[in-house]
């Protein structure tokens, strides 16, 4: 097996793990967990009773209670990418005269990121509470499809407003729910929505400028050394800049792919923010498309055009707002 299948076979495992991860998160039974569910169910012979007690534990705790696990892994990960970068990839570029500037600008979108981070792991997501049900229940119509009047939760004992759900991880209601996102150890709402939109663009920034200062830096490297004249097959110069960079090169696969799933995930975020959806909605809105009950039929009544339905991303409406207008 040649050095190139090797590598593909790395980045496929990495895009692997990476992807199910990102299906694991905020969801109410995660993708994995169902697997292994089903499994153990298959399999109970196979797999001894003891073992499935605490592959369950281990899984409940980690999707199902709110733990600091992945927010340490999203610390982690942050931390070896920016000090591969720091190590050797800043020296080089340095002393190949980039422009300052792009050098600076991971670490000036890292911190955009790590203060959107803050903002959106520790706000106030929208929590409905007694005190303010009464002027939440006011700000969004009920379509009568996908959010009825008169529904109460069981375990706040409140009528739920239209677009709220309850967070069984974070066991509280919450206002515009759009999902509990275990990177933040917290739920995406009404009031941290916006925080989330620009987390998440910062992060795919910082991934896509990383990985386009690595590629520069390794092909000016390559070319230094071999010269303009002598074309090198791909096998040849990924195999030849591994074995002179290996901690770069890997570090370039791993910000390749994030900025692959980011931006898509970002791209599938900003549709939603322009279309005014959240993620729960447009979940149940697919699955409503899909019964069979066609009096069921699901039509988006909260959009009001690509403007507004941002305005009210970064400007949430309250209550109270519509009585002083």
């Amino acid at each position: 097996m040649d050095f190139l299948t090797l590598f593909l076979l790395y980045l496929c495992f990495v895009l692997l793990v990476t992807a199910l991860l990102c299906l694991c998160s905020g969801r109410k039974e995660s993708f994995l967990a169902r697997s292994v569910n089903r499994a153990s169910q298959v399999l109970p012979l196979v797999i001894p009773t003891q073992l499935q007690r605490v592959t369950h534990r281990v899984l409940h705790r980690l999707f199902h209670t709110r733990n600091c696990l992945f927010v340490v892994l999203h610390v982690a990960l942050q931390a070896a990418v920016f000090g591969e970068y720091t190590w050797e990839v800043f020296g080089y570029c340095r002393e190949l005269q980039f422009h300052p500037l792009l050098l600076l600008l991971p670490y000036l979108l890292l911190v955009g990121n790590m203060g959107c981070f803050l903002l959106c792991s520790r706000a106030n997501p929208g929590i409905i509470t007694k005190s303010n049900h009464a002027s939440l229940v006011k700000v969004y119509a009920y379509d009568g499809v996908m959010f009825q009047r008169g529904i109460v939760c069981p375990t706040c004992s409140l009528e739920k407003p239209a677009r709220s759900k309850h967070c069984s991880v974070c066991g509280t209601c919450v206002h515009r729910f759009d999902h509990h996102c275990v990177w933040l150890n917290s739920c995406v709402g009404a009031l941290s929505a916006r925080w989330f939109l620009l987390y998440l663009l910062s992060l795919s920034a910082s991934a896509a400028a990383l990985a386009l200062l690595t590629t520069a830096l390794l092909l000016h490297l390559h070319h230094g050394a071999r010269g303009h004249h002598h074309p090198v097959a791909v096998p040849s110069l990924v195999q030849h800049l591994f074995l002179t960079f290996p901690r770069i090169v890997f570090m370039l696969g791993f910000v390749i792919l994030l900025t692959l799933i980011l931006g898509g995930y970002g791209a599938f975020t900003l549709y939603l923010a322009f279309t005014n959806q959240t993620t729960n909605e447009w979940y149940k809105s697919r699955r409503l498309g899909g019964s069979q009950n066609r009096s069921l039929v699901y039509k988006n009544i909260y959009s009001k055009g690509i403007w507004k339905n941002l305005k009210e991303i970064f400007r949430p409406p309250t209550a109270l707002e519509r009585k002083k207008k």
